[in-house]
């Protein structure tokens, strides 16, 4: 049997960053939509009389018929544009939520690792997460260019204040002379953040080139294949 085909209805979209939508989407036909915090939807939708699918990454916990999402508007894409031109109450096929890339049960200290739109599944691991693990040490290592394209921001920084056991640390590649925090690239940063410990979990999400050189960075320093749980997107 296959996974059926639903309905999402956008509620709302709004600009959180240049070029960068949150969106708020429910499921009419269900009363719950149940899926593990990190997994993604899959959209389908006919242009140019051909099919194309995207597979996004949940960008909130589960909700009753709701989820979240957080894309970037690709200049020579057909759907991201076309999403981002959805008014409320306009819909989109929909399958899922599906995926692999959900945080371990039970969970290790752990480091997340993202960069760009790849800090979607993260918002929705932390909000879920970080109350059930109180015992556990999550650490957010969220990298972007220039500081107006740090996501959720805000809210990350509010979480740090209400849980110990999170530690937020935003990073830019073109800080500006103002910035005081971490500049660079996140590689380098997750490499100091896990110091001499061989028994925490890093979870990363971004794109190819990030992801696929951190996880030969981790392997040289000792880590096992399956501490390194990642997701890549181009």
């Amino acid at each position: 049997m296959g996974v059926a085909v639903l309905q999402a209805r956008l509620i709302e979209s709004r600009e959180i960053a240049p070029e960068i939508r949150h969106f708020v989407f429910e499921v009419p036909e269900v009363e719950q939509l149940p899926y593990l915090p990190g997994q993604f939807v899959s959209f389908s939708g006919m242009f140019n009389d051909k099919k194309i699918t995207r597979a996004y990454s949940t960008a909130s916990p589960p909700w009753r018929n709701r989820f979240e999402l957080c894309l970037n508007r690709v200049q020579d894409g057909f759907f991201s544009p076309y999403l981002f031109d959805m008014q409320p109450g306009a819909t989109v096929d929909v399958k899922g939520p599906l995926g692999h890339f959900v945080l371990k049960n039970p969970a290790n200290d752990s480091i997340f690792v993202a960069t760009g739109t790849g800090i979607a599944p993260f918002r929705s691991m932390l909000h879920a997460h970080l109350e059930t693990n109180p015992d556990r040490q999550f650490t957010l290592v969220f990298g972007v260019r220039f500081e107006p394209s740090l996501l959720y921001r805000a809210e990350f920084e509010q979480l740090a204040k209400n849980y110990p056991n999170f530690l937020f640390l935003p990073t830019l590649s073109r800080p500006t002379e103002e910035w005081s925090g971490l500049k660079g690239h996140v590689q380098q940063h997750v490499i100091e953040t896990l110091g001499e410990r061989r028994d925490m979990d890093v979870y990363i999400c971004g794109m190819k080139a990030m992801v696929d050189d951190l996880r030969l960075k981790l392997k040289e320093l000792g880590l096992d294949r399956r501490q390194i749980i990642f997701e890549k997107y181009d």
